[in-house]
């Protein structure tokens, strides 16, 4: 194997990981209107992400390095024909941050109502986006001969595309509905499991109608053996669901999220950004790499940190894995 076909294989790692844990993150933002009675619960749903959202993010800057530095032209190609969408992504990943931060730094009402509806948009707007433009990278985009995006923003909400958006929509919902039944006690808990087994069907139909799509379009025997396993686990995590068994539930709505991701990994390769205009137009694992000297330099350097990044942020999980309820909250804190 090729170092070009490895640094496509990490990135698409890369991503997964992100979408696993900013998953559930974002999912858990969009409860804070659809769960949340009172105050007392916000600040229960956000307190379950509150030690851990910031570094779920830092896969999000660790795949756009990796995607900068292994594969230039695919970055430059993305980053240039999707630059409102990621624009729009980017501000709502730093007012979010902002929202986590100040909502609790000052007590008046309307002060950190304002905060929370932030923090519910900037989680929903993100979750959408993101299905949006994978869904445009697998489907292609208007690459012309000089490796350059020639469409229009217009083009990038076709129709697979904008059901990609609401396939992560839903499915970063139900990861967080599970996750919250996880993360928490009492009443919220019993509702979450309830709300989890609605969004998690409405997530199902519509997930199976997008990878089955996907893989009529350009799929093969691999794309289809992740697909099965997708919808597999996703069923299974709403049978978990509601036997109460919120660890089990979690464990395979993350899986589902992987082997979906894993899916338009594997329908994207060996292209990483194929053109719609002309098949010889398209960004591939060659094309649009790195030098071998660059990839190499870059493999030490990942195999050096990676594995301390993933021992640290896995006894942050650790040290906060403690459900909490709104006994946990203190009157009038702020």
């Amino acid at each position: 194997m090729e170092l070009h076909d490895v640094w496509f294989v990490l990135i698409a790692v890369l991503w997964t990981g992100y979408f696993f844990l900013e998953g559930f993150d974002f999912g858990v933002g969009v409860l804070t209107k659809l769960l949340a009675r009172d105050r007392a619960e916000k600040r229960v749903l956000i307190n379950t992400i509150g030690p851990v959202w910031d570094g779920n993010e830092v896969w999000l800057l660790t795949a756009g390095g990796a995607t900068f530095a292994a594969f230039p032209d695919w970055y430059a190609t993305l980053f240039s024909g999707f630059y409102l969408p990621l624009l729009v992504i980017l501000v709502c990943l730093i007012v979010r941050g902002v929202a986590f931060e100040y909502r609790a730094k000052r007590p008046e009402e309307n002060w950190q109502r304002n905060w929370e509806t932030a923090i519910f948009w900037t989680s929903l707007i993100p979750a959408f986006l993101w299905g949006v433009a994978f869904g445009n990278i697998v489907h292609g985009v208007k690459i012309d001969q000089h490796f350059e995006y020639v469409g229009t923003l217009w083009d990038l909400f076709n129709p697979y595309a904008l059901l990609g958006g609401l396939v992560t929509l839903t499915l970063f919902t139900f990861h967080g509905t599970v996750f919250t039944a996880l993360k928490t006690v009492g009443e919220i808990r019993e509702r979450a499991r309830k709300l989890a087994t609605r969004v998690g069907l409405v997530s199902a139909v519509l997930a199976l109608i997008f990878l089955l799509w996907t893989q009529v379009d350009s799929g093969d025997a691999k794309s289809l053996v992740a697909l099965v396993v997708a919808v597999a686990a996703l069923v299974a995590a709403l049978v978990t669901n509601q036997a109460g068994r919120e660890g089990w539930s979690f464990a395979l709505s993350g899986v589902t999220i992987v082997a979906a991701v894993a899916m338009l990994f594997l329908t994207l390769f060996p292209n990483v950004m194929p053109s719609s205009l002309n098949a010889d137009w398209s960004l591939t694992v060659t094309n649009a790499s790195s030098s071998p000297y660059t990839l190499k330099i870059m493999t030490w350097c990942a195999g050096i940190a990676t594995p301390i990044v993933m021992l640290y942020q896995g006894w942050t999980y650790w040290v906060f894995r403690k459900r909490i309820g709104t006994q946990h909250i203190a009157e009038a804190a702020h």
